[in-house]
């Protein structure tokens, strides 16, 4: 371990039976925990965890979830329980994922913004014996956990295991300190009490769950989508191979990982393919840059709203990307304008990748070094090729495959999608019908594969008969060198039925009039496809995932 003081960091003895030593657990090859028990043996002194001044070899980490693992056995976790986790982008996350991994256990992931009713339906449902969160969250969460089958909750402090204290990351408020109780002792005390523990030998199998993760909610209530090591697996070693990533590599935690982009092709796959993880907290734009500059970061994941945040920054350069090979953007569509501005500014162009939460994150991503076409009949930049071993295909509402280059929903088969959601099986055989996932998204698949996402079907606008996608709108609007955000929906129009309206958010010291808008896109679009209405707002609703809540608009629309 490289740094300096580490706060709550365990003592030396923690090097002592790497992996477990003679009682690691049997695991069935294929799944998570025998990937990273094989970088274990074969790079032990390699980085794995980095936190600002401090890295964790792979042993250091490896010691660390092994202690874990002992404690959290100790406190009622074994196969198949599931254990939340209520964390932003720390090692803590990487660190109690793997102790869970080795019993066999399953991480429900929580974004940590949620309290009180939203934390409470998702626990109700997961049921999870535990949750892990911050000193700064725990006395809330136990409130709002109350009653459930929640049994303890561990605090930790995200200013454990470095000691630079950036005051960018660590006002005084995260670092103040919380009462404890004797069922809520500190996460990486709990490690320093069980070094050189081993937790019980469990028998892991490729279909047991590593994720539990909740559908964004954007199209009805959250779902919980079954994550197994098996899909996980596939998804990490498919990825890897397209983006070209290799051992040696840094990754850096930018999307986050209570969400599925960051959970499966940043944390799962950093731990699994030999790479080191760079942590930072929370998104923080000049924070973010500085970690990409500092550790030499070569590939990264997030959401189009982090990238747009770079590009809105004064301090953020050229030079702070010099290492990156590869910058990838999930979890929301990229305008092909966005991706043309961030390239002129930093010289790195960023490539689309698309997956859902059913198909445990990625299953289309654009090759490193290719541009993606645009398709030119609606003007979407492709998602990408589909990944090795993943089916794609286009259907009617029948259910009809299409040939090549027409339009419909998007259906999905591959080892990576789930078998279905947790304890909800009438909507897990509606999505997921013979293993085929419908996704719900309306695309095009061209003759050379290429997948152009077009839209959300849920969120067609229907104007005179006529069919409006939102983002051929929205793509519209972002060519506007004012525009730094924009969602468009349908609104109610007694003539027309629906009619378009616009939501659109300012860049810093750029001004526009909604007439301004409406005329420029009145110049580039059809009539029925022109924005009737066009408001200028602060920010726009947005998931905590960065993905724009367009259900949001419609629904302050009819309120107002």
């Amino acid at each position: 371990m490289t740094t300096g003081n580490t706060g709550n960091a365990p003592s030396a003895a923690l090097d002592e039976g790497a992996a477990g030593g003679a009682s690691r657990p049997q695991e069935e090859l294929g799944t998570l925990v025998a990937a990273w028990h094989d970088r274990v043996r074969h790079e032990p002194d390699a980085p794995a965890l980095v936190y600002f001044d401090t890295t964790l070899t792979v042993r250091e980490a490896d010691d660390l979830a092994t202690a874990l693992a002992a404690a959290f056995a100790d406190r009622g976790v074994g196969h198949g329980e599931r254990v939340g986790i209520h964390l932003q982008n720390i090692p803590h996350y990487a660190l109690a994922l793997l102790a869970l991994w080795k019993l066999g256990a399953t991480a429900l992931l929580l974004n940590p913004m949620y309290r009180g009713r939203e934390l409470r339906e998702l626990v109700t449902d997961a049921e999870p014996v535990g949750i892990i969160t911050t000193d700064r969250d725990l006395r809330q969460v136990r409130e709002d956990v109350e009653g459930t089958t929640v049994g303890w909750v561990l605090g930790t402090a995200e200013s454990d295991l470095q000691s630079r204290n950036d005051p960018r990351v660590f006002k005084p408020e995260t670092a103040a300190a919380t009462e404890r109780s004797a069922d809520s002792p500190d996460l990486l005390a709990l490690a320093h009490e069980y070094a050189g523990r081993k937790p019980p030998s469990v028998q892991v199998h490729g279909d047991d769950l590593a994720f539990l993760a909740y559908t964004s909610g954007t199209t009805g209530p959250p779902k919980g989508a079954m994550n197994s090591h098996a899909n996980v697996r596939a998804v990490t070693t498919s990825f890897a191979a397209l983006a070209g990533i290799t051992p040696g590599d840094v990754v850096y935690a930018l999307a986050p990982l209570f969400h599925i982009t960051g959970a499966v092709v940043i944390g799962a796959l950093a731990l699994t393919e030999r790479t080191s993880l760079v942590f930072t907290g929370r998104f923080t734009t000049d924070v973010a840059v500085d970690a990409l500059r500092e550790h030499g970061v070569t590939y990264t994941i997030g959401s189009i709203t982090a990238f747009n945040a770079m590009m809105n920054s004064e301090y953020a350069t050229a030079e702070h990307f010099s290492s990156i090979k590869t910058l990838y953007s999930g979890g929301a569509p990229v305008p092909p304008s966005t991706v043309a501005r961030f390239q002129e500014r930093f010289g790195h162009y960023i490539h689309n990748a698309y997956g859902m939460t059913e198909t445990s994150s990625a299953v289309t991503a654009v090759p490193p070094g290719t541009i993606a076409p645009v398709d030119p009949d609606s003007g979407t930049l492709s998602i990408g090729l589909p990944l090795p071993g993943v089916k794609v295909e286009v259907v009617d509402p029948e259910g009809h495959p299409l040939l090549p280059g027409n339009q419909g929903e998007l259906v999905v088969t591959g080892p990576q999608v789930i078998r279905g959601y947790w304890r909800k099986s009438k909507e897990s055989e509606a999505a997921l019908p013979e293993g085929r996932l419908r996704t719900g998204d309306s695309a095009i698949v061209d003759e050379q594969r290429w997948v152009y996402l077009v839209d959300r079907i849920k969120d067609q606008i229907n104007v005179s008969g006529y069919k409006v996608w939102p983002r051929e709108v929205e793509d519209v609007l972002y060519e506007h060198p004012a525009v730094f955000e924009a969602a468009v929906v349908g609104i109610p129009d007694e003539y027309r039925g629906e009619s378009v309206a616009a939501y659109v958010s300012l860049k810093e010291a750029h001004n526009a009039q909604a007439d301004e808008l409406i005329s420029f896109a009145r110049e580039r679009l059809a009539p029925y496809k022109r924005p009737r209405v066009v408001k200028i707002v602060t920010d726009l609703p947005k998931t905590q995932t960065g993905k724009i809540r367009r259900r949001a608009l419609r629904d302050q629309h009819t309120d107002a």
